[in-house]
């Protein structure tokens, strides 16, 4: 299956918290788009790795994605090296994307900076054709995407653009409140963290409509590129 568009996520939720917006958005216009979580999420405060993943399921339902795997490196420990760089480089090559989303280049949590960098490097490797990957038994053609793109997350980055997910806002926040181990739940008798209290999803809703405040539309996700956009012309600026 060739896709579109794959995101990478260090950890289950990190997409729906980062880049969900756009990703439905982008699933409405007629791409097919897919998904690559690195890791079970197993260190999480809360909740096991068996529920992070019908969680996961159930998000990927919501937004629609065409296909959603994971990796299961080991949450908090995966490291840049050559044998993390192939296992991606065969997600690269399997799916073909045009486009690839990953983590926040910086952040609170080391996972993401490192989930960053990993699928950036891979991309790259992903186009060396003496670069050989084998998967059921036939060898891989290489493949690079065209644009690397990262999404923002727990840190203020200044994006380089934004997209304009206005109208998705809600189903994004259907695909995060997917994850019910996770977020606000008064209810819940487990330990609290970071992302457990209600002013945190207040904040994500918020950023949403700061970037789409500066960018004069209702909501926006904001992401940071490697390399210079280019437009044909000044008119296809919003």
């Amino acid at each position: 299956m060739k896709l579109d568009i794959l995101a990478f996520g260090a950890h289950p939720d990190d997409i729906e918290l980062g880049c969900s917006g756009t990703i439905l958005k982008e699933i409405d216009l007629g791409k097919k788009v897919g998904i690559v979580d690195l890791t079970r999420g197993e260190l999480g405060t809360r909740g096991t790795a068996e529920i992070r993943l019908q969680e996961a399921t159930a998000a990927a339902t919501i937004m629609g994605v065409s296909v959603r795997e994971n990796l299961e490196m080991r949450d908090g420990f995966f490291v840049n090296d050559e044998k993390h760089q192939l296992e991606v480089i065969k997600m690269i090559r399997k799916y073909r994307p045009e486009i690839v989303l990953c983590n926040a280049i910086d952040d609170r949590h080391i996972d993401h900076e490192k989930g960053s960098k990993l699928v950036s490097d891979a991309c790259f490797l992903s186009g060396l054709r003496m670069i050989e990957t084998i998967v059921d038994g036939k060898v891989q053609d290489a493949w690079r995407p065209k644009l690397v793109y990262h999404y923002i997350q727990w840190k203020n980055i200044v994006p380089d653009f934004v997209v304009d997910i206005t109208g998705y806002e809600k189903k994004k926040e259907d695909a995060i409140l997917a994850y019910g181990s996770q977020f606000y739940d008064p209810n819940s008798k487990e330990p609290e963290s970071p992302i457990t209290s209600k002013t945190f999803l207040e904040s994500i809703n918020y950023r949403s409509r700061d970037l789409g405040r500066l960018a004069g539309v209702e909501y926006a996700e904001g992401f940071t590129v490697e390399r210079y956009l280019a437009v044909n012309s000044l008119s296809d600026l919003k």
